[in-house]
């Protein structure tokens, strides 16, 4: 008899390309995730090619972060989203791929910036969580007042910084 053995399929980081950014926003549509238009997607994937990374299995999008180099302050990466599909919940791939954009900008980037609101606990672990493992500050301090949201139904968000680090 033979004893058959599960494959694990390893999980691939690579620089999002504009192909990506329908399953991009196909993960997003399927989250509880802030839906943008695809179109940010497409322009995300395109013009930030070198702060954008996708997560694949088996040729499959299974994570994605968007990010930019912060124009005022050349040496932060702004991550704006963090999309992860359900299959890889609870197996520290945002943080995998947060770091392994941190390590393609390795020469410029030693803080990692991001807003979150108060009820998005996942994301606040997420980064406290980085900052611990870079090492380093993780500071928190209210950026976006709830009143500059235009329907007044939209939480604060606060400005988490991580850093100073080197990868």
């Amino acid at each position: 008899m033979s004893k058959q053995t599960a494959t694990i399929v390893p999980v691939t980081f690579e620089k999002a390309k504009k192909e990506d950014s329908k399953a991009m926003w196909e993960l997003v549509n399927n989250t509880t995730l802030d839906q943008n238009s695809p179109y940010k997607y497409m322009m995300m994937a395109d013009f930030f090619t070198e702060t954008c990374v996708v997560a694949k299995q088996d040729e499959k999008l299974v994570g994605f972060v968007t990010a930019f180099i912060q124009p005022e302050r050349p040496d932060t990466l702004f991550v704006w989203q963090v999309g992860v599909d359900s299959s890889q919940r609870g197996k520290g791939l945002a943080s995998k791929m947060i770091k392994e954009l941190a390590q393609w900008n390795a020469n410029q980037v030693h803080f990692i910036e991001a807003t979150v609101t108060p009820s998005n606990e996942a994301s606040r672990a997420l980064f406290h969580k980085l900052g611990r493992e870079f090492n380093t500050n993780c500071e928190v301090s209210d950026h976006f007042s709830a009143s500059l949201f235009p329907d007044n139904s939209h939480e604060k968000e606060q400005l988490f910084r991580i850093g100073p680090f080197h990868v």
